[in-house]
């Protein structure tokens, strides 16, 4: 049984209460994306696992009503086991979503895991016509060069500003810094990626950037934002006619992620108590 503190965060445990929720979400006119919990899994059965529910939950999304898509962690599919576990499972996600009709998203995690990452979304963004999506993080110094190596893609790039405690030689530390990093990836982005674009954030500066480049560039973006984190603006933005998704995570493995999002960053402790009191 997930605590109230946690259900502001995590969709329930089972797929049933995952689309559940999704469906209040699109009462309010967000979409949302499902997450499985789990990951950094050192055992290629975990890996199976996780990979096999995912397979049955692009199938339960088609079957429903819900406006929602799938996003999966590389080392939830075995990337620290070895790269082709990761890609063979990766495949067979997307292989059923697409038979389904569902979207695919891959998250990013620590920087040892982006080359293999983003060859993945570079070989199935082309073999699946778009149907998937990479999350790319502002604060790595490399960003800059991964987007213009992905520009011609097909599919859609989330741009965050990353929540990984990276090492200053590969990555901005200063919180300063990486917001000049995410305006600038976010102007790479709209001017030369030929995909879609998803802006990933919170920050309310931010997204009024990217409306200020809709009107320079002439087009469109969808915003993310996390479960339990500004709920009224998800539903205020939506209501203003802007494409909202929720990333909403669900599974048995809430406890573990909902501490982890709170260690990441102080920020993310703030959003929290906010979430809590302000709904």
């Amino acid at each position: 049984m997930i605590p109230p503190i946690a259900s502001n965060f995590v969709a329930g445990e089972s797929p049933a209460a995952a689309l559940d929720h999704a469906a209040r979400a699109n009462d309010d006119g967000v979409n949302v994306i499902l997450n499985l919990l789990g990951e950094h899994y050192d055992d290629p059965r975990d890996a199976a696992a996780d990979t096999k529910a995912y397979r049955a939950l692009v199938r339960d999304i088609a079957d429903s009503d819900v406006d929602a898509c799938i996003s999966v962690k590389p080392s939830q599919l075995g990337i620290d086991i070895s790269d082709n576990v990761f890609t063979s499972n990766y495949r067979s996600i997307v292989e059923a979503a697409q038979d389904a009709g569902v979207f695919v998203w891959c998250d990013m995690e620590d920087a040892d895991t982006t080359d293999v990452t983003l060859d993945a979304f570079e070989e199935f963004g082309r073999e699946f016509d778009g149907g998937v999506g990479q999350c790319v993080q502002s604060n790595l110094r490399r960003t800059s060069d991964d987007l213009e190596r992905l520009s011609d893609v097909p599919g859609k790039i989330r741009l965050v500003k990353g929540a990984y405690d990276e090492p200053e030689s590969i990555a901005y530390t200063e919180k300063s810094a990486v917001n000049e990093r995410y305006r600038k990836d976010l102007e790479t982005l709209f001017a030369e990626y030929e995909g879609e674009v998803a802006v990933g954030s919170h920050d309310p500066e931010m997204i009024d950037y990217a409306r200020d480049l809709r009107e320079e560039y002439d087009r469109e973006f969808e915003i993310q934002m996390l479960m339990g984190v500004r709920g009224n603006a998800q539903r205020e933005l939506a209501a203003e006619g802007e494409e909202v998704w929720q990333y909403a995570p669900y599974g048995d493995k809430w406890l573990s992620y909902f501490y982890r999002r709170l260690r990441e960053r102080k920020e993310n402790a703030l959003f929290a108590l906010r979430a809590i009191v302000s709904g």
